[in-house]
C-alpha cells in the first residue's frame, strides 16, 4: 500500500521534505499547507510546480485553495494517511496547538514532528491520552536531533550497565539563511540573551544584522533540546546527563564540524568507554531531518494499522526505511 502523505509547512524544510518524497515508492505527497492556503490531489502533487508557485506567489494555495485556516481546512477536506509537521515551533506552543486541531477535528491517522525544545515536547506528552482516544498515532522528536541521533544514542547505550553522559554535537552548513528562516530563528532563540519570543519577533533585517556581527556563525551550547527528555523517558539516563550543542554556518553549505553523538558509560565489567556515531559530512540538515521523519512516519503507520495509538518518541520506536 502506498502511504498518502501530507506536509504542513512549506519553508525550507517542507520543500526539502517534498523533494525527498519525489523519489519514494512507498509514499506519495498528496497534500501541502502553508500559512495562506493548501492544496490536495489524491493522485499526487507536482513538486516542481509547488515550489515554483510558492516562491513566486507566496503560497501553495494558488494551486488549490487560499485560506486563513489552511491547516484546519486541509484536515477537513483531504484524505491523508499521515502528516509530517515541518512547522517552525514559533511560538513554543504552536506545535501543540496544531496537534489539538487534529484531535478536535475527529481525524484519525499518523502525525510526525521534528520538535526541538524539551518544553514543547512536554506539551505533547500532556496530550498523550487525547491522541489515544482520537485514534491518532503521534511520533514526536523525529528529525536529526532530536531524532536520528537520539535513536543512535538509545542503541549505543545497550553496551553499558550505566550511562554517564550523552553528548550531541552538530554542524550545519547552509548557503543562505533565508532558505531556512524559521529554523534559524529557532536557533537564535537558544543564544545567550535571546529567547524564542525574541527570535520570533525579529525582522529579517535584524536577523541579518546579528549574522553580520557573527560572520554568519551561530555557536550554540547547552541547548534546550528534547533529546534529554526522550532518553529519560526511555529509561536510559536522567536528562541532566544529556547535552546538545553545535555550530550553524549560515553562509557556507559545508558543515563547520561533523555531527556526532558520544555515549559514555560503564560496562558490566566495570570499564568506562565511549561510543561515537558520526554522520557523514555530505549529508545535509534536510537529509538528516526529513529522511528519519518519513522513516518514523512509515513505522507509525504500521503501529496505527495495529490500532496502537497515542504518543511515542523517536527513542522508543525503530524507524522503517522508506523505499
Amino acid at each position: 500500500m502506498t502511504i498518502r502523505v501530507g506536509v504542513l509547512g512549506f519553508g525550507g524544510l517542507g520543500q526539502a521534505a517534498a523533494r525527498v518524497l519525489e523519489a519514494k515508492q512507498d509514499m506519495v505527497l498528496v497534500a501541502v499547507a502553508d500559512r495562506e492556503g493548501y492544496v490536495f490531489n489524491p493522485a499526487g502533487l507536482d513538486v516542481d510546480r509547488l515550489i515554483s508557485v510558492y516562491r513566486d506567489r507566496g503560497s501553495v494555495g494558488y494551486l488549490g485553495h487560499l485560506s486563513e485556516n489552511a491547516i484546519k481546512d486541509l484536515i477537513n477536506n483531504a484524505a491523508v494517511d499521515g502528516y509530517f509537521l515541518a512547522l517552525p515551533n514559533l511560538p513554543n506552543t504552536f506545535m501543540a496547538d496544531v496537534a489539538k486541531l487534529f484531535i478536535k477535528s475527529g481525524w484519525s491517522g499518523v502525525l510526525v514532528d521534528a520538535l526541538k525544545r524539551t518544553s514543547a515536547m512536554e506539551q505533547m506528552l500532556a496530550l498523550s491520552k487525547e491522541f489515544q482516544t482520537a485514534g491518532i498515532t503521534y511520533l514526536t522528536g523525529c528529525g536529526a536531533t532530536p531524532g536520528l541521533l537520539t535513536a543512535a544514542a538509545a542503541i549505543a547505550a545497550q553496551s553499558y550497565a550505566e550511562i554517564h553522559s550523552v553528548k550531541i554535537t552538530f554542524g550545519v552548513g547552509i548557503a543562505n539563511w533565508e532558505a531556512y528562516r524559521a529554523t534559524i530563528r529557532e536557533d537564535i532563540g537558544h543564544l545567550p540573551g535571546y529567547d524564542i519570543q525574541t527570535a520570533k519577533a525579529m525582522s529579517d533585517a535584524e536577523v541579518e544584522e546579528l549574522l553580520d556581527r557573527t560572520d554568519g556563525i551561530l555557536k550554540l551550547e547547552n541547548m534546550e533540546h528534547a533529546d534529554d527528555l526522550m532518553l529519560e523517558l526511555a529509561g536510559i539516563c536522567s536528562r541532566d546527563r544529556v547535552t546538545v550543542g553545535g555550530i550553524v554556518d549560515t553562509r557556507n553549505p559545508k558543515k563547520p564540524l561533523s555531527t556526532n553523538v558520544q555515549v559514555t558509560g560503564r560496562t558490566f565489567e566495570g570499564k568506562t568507554s565511549t561510543h561515537t556515531f558520526t554522520l557523514g559530512d555530505e549529508t545535509s540538515m534536510a537529509a538528516n531531518v526529513c529522511g528519519p521523519a518519513f522513516g518514523y512516519l512509515k513505522a507509525a503507520v504500521a503501529l496505527h494499522d495495529r490500532h496502537i495509538n497515542g504518543l511515542f518518541t523517536a527513542a522508543e520506536v525503530m524507524p522503517s526505511f522508506v523505499r
